[in-house]
C-alpha cells in the first residue's frame, strides 16, 4: 500500500491533470530550496532527491568539472570587467547630461577563463574526491541533512511548490491549447471589460479583441457561442488564448461542421471574402459531376445554410460556383447583377465588368459592398461600367452616363486584391438570384430558391 505523502500527491495530479513527475519535481526544488535557506553556502549548487514510498530524502552539491584556473588571473580579469563596466556608465551618464545620443554598447564575448565557484569545479579539486573524474564530468558530493527545518525554511518550500505547481498547470494548459490553433471550439461568454469579450473555453479563459468581434453582434454573458482559435502564446501570467469571430477561418469550420460534402472534401472551398457582420462571399468547386456544389452547400429548404447564418449571428452568405475561367468566375462573383461581358487586363490584374444600366447599382452593392467582396473573392481589382462604355465607371464625382441615384451611390473605389483562393477558404449561402449562376440565402428572405443543377 502506498503511503500517504504519495497518496496525497497522485490526488493533486487528479485534481490538477499534473503529471506524477512533475509533481515529485516541485517537492524536490522545494526541499533543495528549504535546505539553502536554513544550512546552504552561497557557494553550493543543492538538488535534493525524494522518495514518497519511504519518506527518505538526499541533498547533494551538484558542480560539473572543469580545467584548474589561476585564481588570481580570474580576480583580475573581473576587475577589468568592472572597470569598463563603470566606465560605460560613465559615459551614458555624460552623454544623457550633454543631450547627445547615447555610445552604442556591444557585447562581446570575452577571452580568458571561466569559473563559476557555485557550479564548477576544478579538475584537481574534483579528482581528490573521484581519482578517475575526467572534465566536463558531474560530481555529486552528499550533505549533511539536519534533524528538521524552520520556520522560515518550511515557508519557503511551501512557496516554491505553489509556484511550480502552478507552473506546470500553465504549461499543460498551454500544449493543450496549442494543438486546436486554427480550430473552432465551443465557448461561453463570461464577460466584457472593456472593448474585450472573455470566453470561458474549459480548463483556461480565451480573449476576443475588439479587432476580432463581430461589429453587430452582442455578447451576452453566458451565451453559448463557436469561436476560433487565433493564437496560443505563453505570458508570465500564463497562457494567453486569443479568439475570434471575425475570421474568415470560422465561415469555413461552421461549413466542415454542418455540411458532410465539404468535411469529406467532396466540396472543396476554393475562396472566401468577409466583411464580418454584414456578408460573406464563398467559392466552392467539386471534381464529381453528379454533385451540385451550390446545392449540397444551401441543404433542402435551406437548412444547412440557415444553420450557418444563425451561427454567425444572421450574417448573410453568398455560395458562387468557382471557375478556372477569371472572367467567367468575375461573372459570377458579382452575383446577383447579370453581367454582360468581362474585359480582362492580365499584367495589372484589372478587371472591367460591363453591366447593364439598371444593373449597375446592383453589381456595385451598398457602399460597394458586392464589387468588393467579389473582388477579394475573384482576387481581381474590378471596375463596373455601363454598357457601351469602353473605360471603367469611375468614383462619384466623374461617373458620367449614370444615373443621380447610381452616383450617389458612390459607383465604386477599386477594390483590393484578395488572398488567394487556398489561403482563406469559407462557405456563404446567397439570396435566390433568378438567371445567376450563385445561389443566396439570408435569414430575412422568406424562402430560398433551390439551385439549379
Amino acid at each position: 500500500m502506498s503511503s500517504p505523502i504519495e497518496q496525497a500527491i497522485r490526488q493533486i495530479c487528479e485534481e490538477k491533470g499534473l503529471a506524477y513527475e512533475a509533481v515529485l519535481d516541485a517537492i524536490q526544488a522545494a526541499m533543495a530550496a528549504a535546505y539553502r535557506k536554513d544550512y546552504g553556502d552561497k557557494n553550493q549548487n543543492v538538488e535534493a532527491e525524494y522518495d514518497p514510498a519511504t519518506n527518505a530524502s538526499r541533498v547533494f552539491d551538484v558542480k560539473t568539472v572543469v580545467e584548474d584556473v589561476d585564481l588570481e588571473e580570474l580576480a583580475r580579469m573581473e576587475e577589468e570587467r568592472t572597470a569598463k563596466a563603470a566606465a560605460l556608465a560613465t559615459q551614458v551618464e555624460e552623454a544623457r547630461a550633454k543631450g547627445e545620443p547615447l555610445p552604442a554598447v556591444t557585447m562581446e564575448e570575452e577571452e580568458g577563463p571561466r569559473f563559476n565557484p557555485k557550479t564548477d569545479m576544478m579538475l584537481s579539486e574534483a579528482r581528490a574526491i573521484k581519482p578517475d573524474v575526467e572534465v566536463g564530468e558531474i560530481v555529486r558530493t552528499e550533505l549533511p541533512q539536519p534533524g528538521e527545518f524552520g520556520r522560515m525554511a518550511a515557508m519557503t518550500a511551501k512557496q516554491v511548490i505553489t509556484q511550480k505547481l502552478r507552473e506546470a498547470e500553465r504549461e499543460i494548459v498551454f500544449n493543450e491549447f496549442k494543438q486546436h490553433e486554427g480550430q473552432m471550439l465551443n465557448g461561453t461568454v463570461q464577460r466584457r471589460e472593456g472593448r474585450i469579450v472573455l470566453v470561458d473555453v474549459g480548463r483556461a479563459t480565451g480573449i476576443i479583441r475588439a479587432e476580432d468581434q463581430i461589429p453587430t453582434e452582442r455578447y451576452v454573458p453566458g451565451a453559448r457561442i463557436k469561436v476560433l482559435v487565433r493564437q496560443v502564446s505563453l505570458t508570465t501570467r500564463g497562457p494567453e488564448i486569443l479568439l475570434s469571430r471575425a475570421s474568415e477561418d470560422i465561415v469555413r469550420g461552421l461549413f466542415e461542421t454542418e455540411i458532410p460534402e465539404v468535411a469529406e472534401k467532396i466540396v472543396e472551398i476554393k475562396a472566401i471574402a468577409r466583411e464580418a457582420g454584414a456578408r460573406s462571399k464563398v467559392a466552392v468547386h467539386t471534381n464529381d459531376p453528379d454533385v451540385d456544389p451550390i446545392g449540397a452547400c444551401i441543404g433542402q429548404r435551406g437548412t444547412r445554410i440557415q444553420t450557418v447564418i444563425a451561427e454567425l449571428g444572421g450574417e448573410k452568405v453568398d455560395i458562387i460556383e468557382w471557375d478556372a475561367d477569371p472572367a467567367r468566375f468575375i461573372a459570377k462573383a458579382l452575383s446577383p447583377a447579370k453581367v454582360e461581358r468581362v474585359e480582362l487586363d492580365e499584367a495589372e490584374k484589372i478587371a472591367t465588368v460591363h453591366v447593364a444600366e439598371d444593373q449597375l447599382s446592383l453589381a456595385i452593392g451598398k457602399g460597394g459592398q458586392n464589387v468588393r467582396l467579389a473582388g477579394k473573392l475573384a482576387g481581381w481589382k474590378l471596375n463596373i461600367a455601363e454598357r457601351g462604355e469602353k473605360k471603367a465607371a469611375a468614383p462619384a464625382a466623374e461617373g458620367e452616363g449614370q444615373t443621380a441615384e447610381e452616383t450617389a451611390e458612390a459607383v465604386e473605389t477599386p477594390v483590393e486584391s484578395a488572398p488567394e483562393a487556398t489561403e482563406a477558404p469559407a462557405p456563404e449561402s446567397t439570396e435566390p438570384a433568378p438567371e445567376t449562376p450563385a445561389a443566396e440565402a439570408a435569414p430575412e428572405t422568406p424562402a430560398a430558391e433551390e439551385p439549379q443543377a
